[in-house]
């Protein structure tokens, strides 16, 4: 039998009530009785709920002002003023003061790469967010006294050297000093790495001669190698690939403590888009945690092509068992990509024969229903994949799959035009916050000043979602993502976007919620504060709506709901966090 969804009804302005929208007439005649006859209306209507948050500030995405929610059964089911949420209660309501803080949606990275960062988070040195190359060196230093004594300490990246006061690398000899009985494997972005002295015979870089020629040694200006290598993405990807795998049990433990690091920064769910070099056995970790029923946020994956060669082979088998949306309100598979044909991937230059694979994969995934998200860097280029989906869509339409394509930094007007023509929406990533002086020096100021044009995107009623790219290009903290879409700066501090493209705070919180919540079709049951909605929400440790932007990127969260249920909990609140279930 079809139910309506749940609507808003207000109670003499202090508060929203979930109630169908057939039983809203009902529900109005029998409240006017009970108010005539003095019962008393807010105790006579609604099963109890479950938690109630009240004295908060409460971040509504329409603005109407709210103090506290009640919720049941992982949904929100009322809104308003703390004296009418609070009549709510019974006995079993477990009543949470949040202290006047400011309460948010929980935030969604709409294209992070969550699942391959916690095969080894627990196993590497994180350099997110450390201010000085000291202080970097200092925590590599400190995990060489735990670890053994010729074992490996590894920076997979979500670092520059533009965030140290230094504005440099680190050196060989510095690497050296830090951990001298270890060895040490540093990268940067997917452009360089720096291994510690033997390093690449350790590897035993020579004994693959197809990678070692896709390096480059850089040398000093005397002619003596610095330790770094330098290739392209792929090349630096395989060199990872030949580091000491963790253990299975290392892996869970590891993923388990990513996920928890998301958590404490408010993320209830992310879109995992898959990617290069990761494999489709190193999805089990995620899936153990599923099963054990220990996720603690909302996980959407994506497969990506892992042969080349064999691309619509593969989708096949893989998907037999596993059609479009299998899964639940924790796991759920979302398609394919970010690698769909490997003809296409970081290739500005494709064949026609590449063209071909490309609709040939497309035209079966939409048969399918199956969603698709594309990795392009730059618009010079994108006109080569549009001209496929284009055609694709000419025969198969594919508008309602919500497809997209990430990254696409300098998109033009004509480009999200053509987007929006396709139904597809744009995810974007905050990497101009740590490589936008490169971008500056190649291309200009001009050109700066509308990278990305997220303003320009959403007065088009372009889908747009926001997200970190993490963890190897980038910092998973979704707040310093917030900061540099408020004010468009780099890292160190260099103004890029115009004040025209510069979102508002709530414009910009919509599209980290709602918005990514829209590639995954859940914007209309995630991503907001509101009646009917799953009650994924964190309360931050500072205003959002008031703090100086340049101190939004410190926030933490205090205390992460995923429907309904403390995920993390620190502070005043450290005494509330639930165990996975």
């Amino acid at each position: 039998m079809h139910v309506a969804a749940p609507i808003g009804f207000s109670f003499g302005g202090g508060f929203r009530w979930g109630l169908a929208p057939r039983a809203c007439f009902k529900a109005f005649l029998l409240l006017s009785f009970l108010a005539l006859t003095g019962i008393n209306t807010v105790r006579a209507q609604a099963p109890a709920p479950d938690t109630l948050l009240i004295n908060g500030k409460f971040v509504v995405h329409d603005g109407a002002p709210a103090q506290a929610l009640a919720l049941r059964d992982g949904k929100i089911v009322a809104m308003g003023e703390t004296t009418f949420i609070t009549a709510l209660a019974r006995s079993a309501t477990r009543v949470i003061d949040v202290g006047g803080r400011t309460v948010i949606p929980g935030l969604i990275d709409s294209h992070i790469h969550a699942i391959r960062a916690g095969l080894t988070y627990s196993t590497e040195v994180q350099w997110f967010g450390v201010r000085t190359l000291k202080d970097a060196l200092e925590r590599l230093r400190a995990a060489a006294q735990t670890a053994p004594r010729g074992s490996w300490l590894i920076v997979a990246g979500g670092w520059t050297d533009r965030q140290f006061q230094e504005d440099r690398r680190p050196t060989l000899a510095e690497i050296a000093s830090a951990a001298p009985h270890h060895h040490v494997y540093i990268q940067w972005f997917y452009s360089s790495v720096l291994l510690s002295p033997g390093g690449a015979a350790v590897l035993n870089l020579a004994a693959t001669p197809a990678l070692a020629d896709r390096l480059t040694v850089e040398r000093s200006t005397d002619g003596a190698p610095t330790g770094w290598l330098s290739g392209d993405n792929r090349a630096i990807s395989d060199l990872f690939n030949l580091l000491p795998r963790p253990s299975a049990a290392q892996k869970l433990i590891s993923t388990r403590a990513f996920f928890r690091a998301l958590s404490a920064v408010g993320v209830t769910g992310i879109n995992d888009p898959g990617g290069y070099n990761l494999g489709i056995e190193d999805y089990q970790p995620v899936l153990q945690l599923w099963r054990e029923q220990g996720l603690t946020l909302r996980v959407r994956y994506s497969l990506s092509a892992p042969r080349r060669g064999h691309e619509l082979e593969d989708f096949k088998s893989l998907t037999q068992a596993l059609p479009m949306g299998s899964g639940d309100e924790w796991l759920r598979f979302n398609g394919i990509g970010e690698n769909v044909t490997w003809g296409f991937y970081n290739n500005e230059n494709p064949s026609d024969a590449h063209k071909a694979q490309l609709a040939e994969v497309l035209r079966w995934a939409v048969s399918k229903g199956m969603t698709a998200t594309f990795h392009w860097h730059n618009d010079r280029s994108v006109h080569h994949l549009l001209e496929v989906l284009e055609r694709v869509n000419a025969q198969t339409p594919m508008a309602l799959l919500r497809w997209s394509i990430a990254h696409l930094n300098d998109a033009s007007a004509q480009t999200l035009q053509r987007l929006q023509a396709l139904g597809m929406g744009w995810l974007v990533q905050n990497a101009f916050y740590y490589r936008g002086e490169a971008f500056l020096g190649q291309r200009g100021a001009e050109a700066a000043s509308t990278v990305p044009p997220l303003v320009s995107a959403s007065r088009m009623a372009l889908p747009v979602g926001a997200g970190t790219d993490a963890h190897r290009v980038m910092s998973p903290n979704p707040f310093i993502a917030l900061q540099w879409m408020l004010d468009g700066k780099t890292v160190s501090g260099v103004p890029m976007r115009a004040p025209e493209e510069l979102p508002t705070r709530r414009e910009a919180l919509r599209l980290y919620t709602q918005g990514s919540a829209w590639f995954s079709f859940e914007d209309k049951v995630r991503g907001g504060l509101a009646v009917g909605q799953l009650a994924d929400l964190a309360v931050i440790d500072r205003d959002y709506l008031s703090v100086p932007i340049a101190d939004i990127g410190n926030t933490v969260s205090l205390l992460t709901m995923v429907g309904g249920r403390i995920v993390y909990a620190a502070g005043p609140f450290a005494a509330l966090e639930e165990k996975s279930r």
